[in-house]
């Protein structure tokens, strides 16, 4: 008896105010994933893998020696990059490229919206604070997509894993609140009345969906060799989805892939933020320039949209909100936009554009963040 108590004081003898805190912030990951639905699907099991780590003792990261269940998740899936690359298998699969092959012209505002990216990279850098390979992986999370900055953190900047994921989930979530008011900010009414033709994505022929993923793989394969495994996986995902052949396989990949590997990426993504690692003044400030990414992300695709405009002839012009949907936020970053335009206007549809626009920012973040992979270790070794 006297051995069990002794147990049992060990746990309670070893909290701290750190740990405390710890509680307090996975609980209410929780309640946003609950009350909220905030990114439920990533940020309940985060913020309850960040409440599993924090015990003393406990067992769930190790246990007489031997590794616990958490641990051995991340070894496993985010070590070796597995679960990020699973995540993409299923995300490929989700998407629909046809409003993109209608609209080819939208790659650019997916290239365009990545701006952020780049811009908390340099700034983050500039703090002092951060080497090159963690400001690389703080401005990834402008990428507005998870797996992305999961796998670039996992490459260059394990130990802060778990804010760069939670900044990254968190402000994906909150895209109705951050967009609006940095798109009413740079656009005028008129330009948020501003309509666009429609041209309908059904008459997309079946040979170009399939050839589609499989081209997309080569040319961005060769010419950066670090992305295929992100461009693959997700062009794969799709393949599968559009080849009309592999049905089953393609609900399963959207539906029971992606589930399961959710559900182990974010306990185990929450098993990162140990008290130790996660209080610190450099958290706040990943948190701060994960939304600073944001930001400039979304206005970084309206200017574009607003200067192209300057060399387009009047009946092409494009309504400048379709630029803030070039974020990798998908689908609601084109939500957004369609709601937006409604709202000035409620018989402007320009839904399929901002979805072309988003579907672009897909890609767009994918190549970010294999360009950021294969140049910063360049940059470093020259």
């Amino acid at each position: 008896m006297g051995e069990i108590l002794q147990e049992i004081g060990v746990g309670i003898l070893g909290l701290t105010w750190k740990e405390a805190v710890m509680f307090i912030i996975g609980g209410t990951l929780i309640f946003l994933a609950i009350k909220f639905e905030y990114e439920p699907m990533l940020l309940l099991p985060i913020g309850f893998g960040a409440i599993l780590v924090n015990i003393p003792w406990s067992s769930a990261l190790e246990f007489d020696g031997e590794p616990g269940f958490l641990k051995i998740l991340y070894n496993a899936g985010i070590v070796t990059e597995l679960f990020p690359v699973l995540i993409f298998i299923a995300v490929g699969a989700m998407i629909d490229f046809k409003p993109l092959l209608q609209n080819p012209f939208m790659l650019f505002f997916g290239a365009a919206a990545q701006f952020g990216i780049f811009f908390t990279m340099m700034f983050a850098l500039a703090t002092g604070q951060f080497d090159l390979k963690e400001a690389a992986s703080i401005g990834i999370i402008g990428a507005a997509d998870g797996p992305t900055s999961i796998f670039v953190a996992s490459k260059f900047a394990q130990n802060y894993l778990g804010p760069i994921s939670v900044a990254a989930y968190s402000y994906m979530s909150l895209v109705p609140l951050i967009q609006p008011p940095v798109i009413r900010a740079l656009t005028t009414k008129k330009e948020r009345r501003m309509r666009m033709s429609y041209a309908s994505a059904s008459d997309i022929p079946k040979v170009v969906e399939i050839l589609f993923p499989i081209l997309i793989t080569l040319i961005a394969g060769i010419l950066a060799p670090m992305s295929v495994a992100l461009i693959g996986a997700l062009m794969f995902g799709n393949l599968v989805r559009v080849c009309g052949v592999l049905e089953r396989l393609s609900l399963a990949a959207q539906n029971e892939l992606a589930n399961i590997v959710t559900l182990l990426l974010g306990i185990t993504i929450g098993s990162t933020m140990t008290a130790d690692a996660f209080l610190d003044i450099r958290t706040i400030m990943i948190l701060a320039m994960g939304l600073v990414a944001f930001i400039f992300d979304t206005a970084g695709g309206v200017l574009f949209a607003k200067l192209l405009n300057l060399f387009l002839p009047a009946h092409r012009k494009v309504n400048p909100m379709i630029g803030a949907a070039g974020i990798s936020a998908f689908p609601m970053s084109g939500r957004v936009v369609q709601r937006m335009a409604t709202k000035e206007d409620p018989t402007n549809f320009i839904l399929m554009q901002a979805m072309s626009a988003n579907v672009a920012g897909q890609l767009g973040s994918v190549v970010a963040g294999s360009m950021v992979l294969a140049l910063v270790p360049a940059i470093l070794a020259g």
